[in-house]
């Protein structure tokens, strides 16, 4: 057996629902966001006896926490908090809609959807600065939980960057999200449980 992660997304923010930059804005769940996150809860007990968490693990802000707080409680687990695993600064990008940011800066951001790598948004990170974080804050986790499953709720693009670190993806797609309360089950690559490699 390898260790798994169950990736989660967490419930919608008024941000998410009117296509808005979130990055590490702290913006609470939307009336929507609520009620999917209790659906979710309830998704994730059903399959709970078929692939049960060892642990569960959230960033900050407020709609990860509460995502965190509302299936912890439903899956009997207490969320762990990794500042490490907070959402992407997208900078001044942050609290625009992706269409203004499209229609503002239509050559960087045909690069970021390109090739994110390459590009720093304005005041924000680069890709590689939030993989730092990423790299150091797996670790311990694979360490504590080899041959375990254990869950990890994260904000988006960010999701998409740890899911790329983990299923050790080459090119990352930053434009392609889990949705609000989606998730996926990631079989961590032997080389990350050995200690090897960072993509």
């Amino acid at each position: 057996m390898s260790s798994q992660v169950l990736l989660i997304r967490p419930g919608a923010t008024l941000y998410d629902e009117q296509n808005r930059v979130q990055g590490v804005l702290d913006i609470p769940l939307s009336d929507q966001g609520r009620v999917d996150v209790d659906r979710l809860a309830e998704r994730l007990v059903a399959r709970e006896p078929h692939a049960p968490l060892s642990a569960l693990y959230c960033g900050p802000g407020e709609s990860v926490v509460r995502t965190a707080e509302v299936v912890g409680k439903a899956l009997g687990l207490r969320p762990k908090r990794i500042d490490d695993f907070r959402n992407l600064d997208q900078g001044l990008w942050q609290g625009l809609q992706i269409e203004e940011i499209r229609r503002r800066n239509t050559r960087l951001f045909r690069q970021w959807i390109d090739d994110p790598r390459t590009i720093r948004p304005p005041q924000g990170e680069t890709i590689e600065e939030a993989m730092d974080r990423i790299r150091a804050a797996f670790r311990p986790l694979i360490r504590r939980h080899q041959d375990e499953a254990f869950g990890l709720i994260a904000g988006e693009p960010i999701g998409r960057l740890i899911a790329g670190y983990l299923k050790r993806v080459p090119r990352l797609q930053l434009d392609e999200f889990l949705p609000c309360c989606g998730y996926e089950q990631i079989e961590v690559q032997a080389d990350l449980i050995n200690g090897h490699g960072s993509p």
